[in-house]
């Protein structure tokens, strides 16, 4: 199928489902597309599994794998959905939980790639490095799942903020992570992950210590690099706007912004995420301040919003029929069960050390650790890092136990957070 083929199909399905679960679920737009995805494909499976001699699931599988979803997602569709998500975050608030962000960002990335890898290297027997290569693909919380339920939750402010802030930094640093552990773990392979660390020098050597020294610069320069590439990128976009007063031209300059910064941190081998985050942030604080008249404001919003609404649809779609990519196995069914309960282990250690460090010097929002552990919704990204994965014995077993956390964590803690949170508010009120 060509490119254009393609994406007709995924349109007409997305709003196909989403139309269905409009009528139908009744269910948060993005997450109801992926139920009737999932349902549409798990529909298919039992119809190939009673009609053996049908070719319907092999025709679906050749064409799911076509579409070639890590690509799709780290170097397309991700680039315009964080930079949406940062264009209406703005800085003052950011300033006044940055501490937290950055712990949660940094730290809380490390400690849940290190709890989830090493206890899934005990559940499965996996070798250690490849394990916390899962630990790194399964850490980040996803924005756009998280930025979807927010709009539903109605938290307080100070919580909505460090939850936004969050969920796009540590996607950003978690990929960095991702990139500095699939070097090591999988030396000479050619997978995504590997190329790009080749890229930086950070091949495996004979001596640990350069290894490790290799890491720690790719990590510098992809994180710092990734950051100061957004800045410089909307910086330079303010300059511009504020000698324009076109709704229509400022709106594409933005689109400009989102598409050209990220294939251009890409080139220069800078986090791609981070720098649209960066770019984001900036736009929509200074820019939305300084260089936009209210009407191009207006048009700059809706634009992005149906932006992030449109490739939300598409993406949740992609999730639920990535099923026909994955190798169902008995046993990595009990893996992947078991690790559902490991990766949020990962996520309470994620947002309870950098809480309870910070706590004697800032007042924190009351239930800030159960929220945030429950609302660290995982999503497509990590998907699309495991589909990334050099081929091994055990890409497997990663690809069905991260597409299975995945899946409990958009249907089950994404539908339920809400309720989960208002009534901790409630509980809390009352005392």
């Amino acid at each position: 199928m060509t490119l254009l083929q393609i994406a007709s199909l995924l349109i007409v399905l997305a709003a196909a489902f989403g139309t269905i679960n409009y009528l139908v679920f009744k269910l948060p737009s993005a997450i109801g597309i992926l139920v009737v995805a999932l349902l549409a494909s798990l529909g298919v499976l039992a119809f190939d599994f009673i009609y053996p001699a049908s070719t319907v699931e092999e025709s679906i599988t050749a064409v799911v794998k076509g579409i070639e979803f890590s690509d799709a997602l780290l170097e397309g569709m991700l680039g315009l959905l964080l930079f949406a998500g940062a264009l209406h975050v703005k800085i003052a608030d950011l300033r006044a939980e940055w501490p937290a962000v950055l712990m949660m960002a940094t730290i809380g990335v490390g400690l849940s790639t290190v709890i989830a890898g090493v206890g899934f290297s005990w559940i499965t027997g996996m070798p250690l490095m490849i394990a916390l290569v899962f630990g790194a693909l399964i850490s980040p919380t996803d924005p756009v799942a998280v930025l979807g339920v927010l709009r539903e939750a109605n938290l307080n402010k100070r919580l909505e903020t460090k939850i936004a802030g969050e969920s796009l930094f540590n996607d950003g640093v978690g990929y960095v992570v991702f990139l500095v552990l699939i070097g090591l773990a999988f030396p000479g392979a050619g997978g995504h992950g590997e190329s790009e660390a080749a890229a930086h020098g950070a091949e495996h050597t004979l001596s640990t210590a350069d290894a490790l020294t290799g890491a720690a610069v790719l990590f510098a320069q992809e994180a710092l690099g990734g950051a100061a590439l957004g800045m410089i990128l909307g910086w330079l976009t303010w300059r511009v706007m504020r000698r324009i007063n076109d709704y229509s031209l400022e709106v594409l300059i933005t689109l400009a912004l989102a598409f050209g910064g990220y294939e251009l941190a890409i080139w220069l081998h800078v986090s791609a995420p981070i720098m649209a985050v960066c770019a984001g942030l900036l736009v929509g604080e200074v820019s939305y301040r300084d260089a936009m008249s209210s009407e191009t404001r207006e048009y700059v919003d809706a634009f992005w919003k149906l932006i992030d609404e449109i490739l939300n649809a598409v993406l949740f779609l992609l999730i639920g029929v990535e099923i026909f990519a994955v190798t169902f196995d008995a046993s990595f069914l009990v893996s992947a069960v078991s690790a559902i309960a490991l990766a949020l282990l990962a996520r309470l250690a994620a947002v309870a050390v950098p809480v309870l460090i910070l706590r004697p010097f800032r007042t924190m929002p009351e239930n800030v650790i159960p929220v945030m552990t429950w609302g660290g919704l995982k999503g497509g990204i990590s998907i699309a890092l495991a589909l990334s994965l050099p081929d091994s014995e055990w890409k497997p077993l990663i690809l069905t136990t991260t597409y299975v956390i995945v899946l409990f964590s958009i249907i089950v803690q994404g539908l339920t957070v809400a309720p989960f949170a208002r009534r901790l508010n409630r509980n809390s009120t009352s005392e």
